[in-house]
């Protein structure tokens, strides 16, 4: 990690942060917010059309550097499982992104893809958590490493509780109760 890395994500955490403050700020108004893009509706009722395209703006941008950061490092993990993979890095990376352009184009939704992969999302971490407590009791991996039984317990209880909230999600969404 570097200060590049620790600059951009204390970045983007406070545009979260302030973006949150903002749109509480026009929720605690009292007004209705459009339910198939409640996001945008939270930019035009504070500043009008204006703010409306500033949206469009900002959420664009936001998507390209997810779908390129995303692309960069989905082929950056597979890359030493082939040398093939290795020496068509570029091309791989360039699929990835018209791959995805596609699927947007086909399912557009933007508030619904978002919703559907940050519910997916949420299993990931879980997912990787859990593998870690498992590779944490194998001396082939850790060799002389002992796990304090305290954390593989805390560990687990976030598993638990992240997977159920993560099937909560999932299910509440397909159910729409």
């Amino acid at each position: 990690v570097n200060k590049g890395a620790l600059s951009a994500i204390g970045l983007a955490s406070l545009m979260r942060l302030l973006l949150f403050i903002a749109a509480l700020g026009v929720v605690s108004t009292g007004v209705k917010l459009d339910p198939s893009n409640p996001a945008a509706s939270v930019f035009k009722l504070a500043s009008g059309e204006l703010g409306y395209k500033i949206f469009g703006v900002v959420i664009w941008a936001a998507g390209i550097s997810s779908v390129v950061g995303s692309a960069y490092t989905s082929v950056s993990f597979i890359k030493s499982f082939h040398p093939v993979i290795l020496k068509f890095n570029r091309e791989i990376i360039i699929t990835f992104i018209s791959i995805s352009c596609i699927i947007f184009i086909l399912i557009g939704k933007p508030v619904s893809i978002l919703l559907t992969v940050g519910a997916i999302n949420g299993f990931i971490l879980p997912i990787a958590l859990g593998i870690m407590l498992v590779a944490a009791y194998r001396s082939k991996i850790v060799s002389n490493y002992k796990q304090p039984l305290l954390l593989t317990i805390t560990g687990l209880a976030v598993v638990i509780t992240m997977v159920w909230m993560s099937y909560g999600t999932i299910v509440q969404m397909i159910t729409g109760k």
